[in-house]
């Protein structure tokens, strides 16, 4: 069982920048490729970012890359998304996932992911 509790959303300009965290319980953090998820009102919850266990790999949503950083700090068992140049449309409950994995990779598809957490706000206003 892994606990995920997720912290730094708020409300932000745009163009402006945020950096949201992931913090997981247990001491198998390493086991798990971890992503960042998104849903706005009215709409289904998309993938933003993903990172592999070991960090070693990346992945994001066109609708961020160049804009989005993902990173883990296993030693913390932490998972950050940067978020920078931020706009409207970026607006949404911002949700961390983890996935236990044997592999390196960190999967696109929400139903690929064990544990959610509780979601932060993340307001990006005009």
């Amino acid at each position: 069982q892994v606990q995920l509790v997720e912290s730094g959303g708020g409300l932000v300009q745009a163009g402006g920048s945020l950096r949201l965290s992931c913090a997981a319980s247990g001491r198998t953090f390493s086991s798990y490729a971890m992503g960042w998820f998104r849903q706005a009102p009215g709409k289904e919850r998309e993938f933003v970012a993903g990172i592999s266990r070991s960090g070693s790999s990346t992945i994001y949503a066109d609708s961020v890359q160049g804009r989005f950083t993902i990173s883990r700090d296993n030693a913390k068992n932490t998972v950050y998304l940067q978020m920078n140049s931020l706009k409207p449309e970026d607006t949404a409950v911002y949700y961390c996932a983890a996935y236990r994995t044997r592999l390196d990779y960190p999967p696109r598809a929400a139903g690929e992911y064990d544990y959610w957490g509780q979601g932060t706000q993340v307001t990006v206003s005009s």
